[in-house]
């Protein structure tokens, strides 16, 4: 009985363990070398035999893998963009309409946009995930991502955060509803937002210009 108890809780892992192996494996293809694929397998291997060995994972080690599973499993990331079609949000004539953002001025869909975007974040965002790390003090993160010519939330990249943060903000955005895209001499057009997060025991998020572009 004992055996098979274990024989499940570790099949219960790999159910876990291999959406991130096979997710890893098709993100390195494409312009990687034959060398850093091999690199990659092997400590993905060594994950997995981790894994068999304690027969279970903790609850943080788990939503560390769950967290780079977020970060991995879609093809979404910034090197996906096309900068040549891209505005920044402050720049264009009409910035994205959120639901409930219609018939403003411009100055007021920009502060409508702003505030449906943080308070959706806020609202959808785990706070228990940012609490379980123990933060002495909250820290902060940038956020950037696209909403192209047909509203639609496209590409994203977080900056400098804790995979698990990472992964969850990533979780969150790609929930963002369809919006009315912007507008810019007479025509819908792809734009980057970007927006400072700030977690630990609590969460504020503020849409604001950042005028570093993200790196891949």
């Amino acid at each position: 009985m004992d055996y098979k108890r274990k024989l499940r809780k570790q099949s219960g892992q790999l159910t876990l363990i291999f959406p991130l192996v096979f997710g890893i494996l098709f993100t390195s293809c494409g312009e990687n070398t034959k060398k850093s694929q091999s690199v990659l397998i092997e400590k993905i291997n060594a994950v997995q035999q981790q894994v068999m060995a304690q027969g279970n994972v903790t609850k943080e080690e788990e939503e560390a893998l769950t967290g780079l599973c977020n970060i991995i499993s879609h093809g979404d990331g910034m090197a996906n963009i096309n900068r040549d079609n891209l505005m920044i949000l402050k720049d264009v004539d009409v910035v994205p309409v959120y639901e409930g953002c219609n018939n403003l001025s411009k100055e007021e869909k920009m502060d409508c946009f702003s505030n449906k975007i943080s308070s959706f974040v806020k609202r959808e965002f785990d706070l228990e995930l940012s609490k379980e790390l123990n933060l002495s003090e909250p820290k902060e993160v940038d956020v950037f991502f696209v909403i192209n010519e047909s509203g639609n939330l496209t590409t994203m990249k977080v900056r400098n955060s804790d995979v698990i943060i990472q992964g969850e903000i990533l979780r969150v955005l790609r929930k963002m509803p369809v919006m009315k895209p912007a507008f810019h001499n007479g025509k819908n057009v792809s734009v980057i937002c970007s927006m400072k997060l700030l977690y630990g025991n609590d969460i504020d998020v503020n849409v604001v210009y950042i005028p570093e572009f993200p790196e891949e």
